[in-house]
């Protein structure tokens, strides 16, 4: 029997019981259907980046493992690629779950991946303002957020060349309908 003194001492997990509800009320998902099948991991094609695997993802919620999920790098990764909803045989669509807890680690101020956050709000604000996505404006932006100003710029450059970045946004005749759309989003 080893030695107590030599026993690392983790702090215990202690779950937050309201966690389930929470994820299961803002996603629109009952996540308690899942009984750990792993479809949603062994199809995922981000699996070999993430530290909580899909499956887990669900199970923590089951648990009620809040700050840890809220802190991981895994709901930051996920491409949303709609892979694991697919392969789900009790229907539940995992990547909109996804959706959920990004917008709850946000909201807790506790999000792992700073730059994909940067990321998500940078494309939000382009369709904000623009109706659709003007990608040098939102390049922009991200850079700016960043402070990785040269980062990829060989790259954009080429774009440019190309003709795959344009300098004016396009317009659309819905912009007042899409500019509503983040309103009402944002008083809810």
């Amino acid at each position: 029997m080893p030695d107590e003194s030599t026993i690392s001492e983790k702090a215990p997990i202690s779950p937050e019981a309201t966690f389930l509800a929470e994820v299961q009320q803002r996603s629109g998902e009952t996540v308690s259907r899942c009984y750990q099948c792993r479809k949603c991991t062994n199809g995922c094609p981000l699996v070999f980046a993430m530290d909580v695997m899909p499956n887990q993802v669900m199970r923590m919620i089951q648990m009620g493992m809040r700050d840890e999920l809220l802190r991981s790098t895994t709901i930051w990764l996920c491409a949303s690629c709609q892979t694991c909803t697919a392969r789900c045989p009790n229907d539940i669509d995992i990547a909109h779950v996804m959706d959920a807890l990004r917008q709850m680690s946000r909201e807790a101020g506790v999000a792992a991946e700073q730059k994909i956050v940067r990321f998500h709000e940078a494309v939000l604000d382009s369709i904000r303002r623009y109706g659709r996505m003007f990608e040098l404006g939102m390049v922009g932006h991200y850079k700016l957020a960043t402070l990785d100003l040269f980062g990829g710029a060989k790259i954009g450059i080429e774009m440019v060349k190309k003709g795959k970045l344009k300098f004016l946004p396009g317009g659309i005749r819905a912009k007042r309908e899409v500019r509503e759309m983040f309103e009402r989003d944002q008083g809810e």
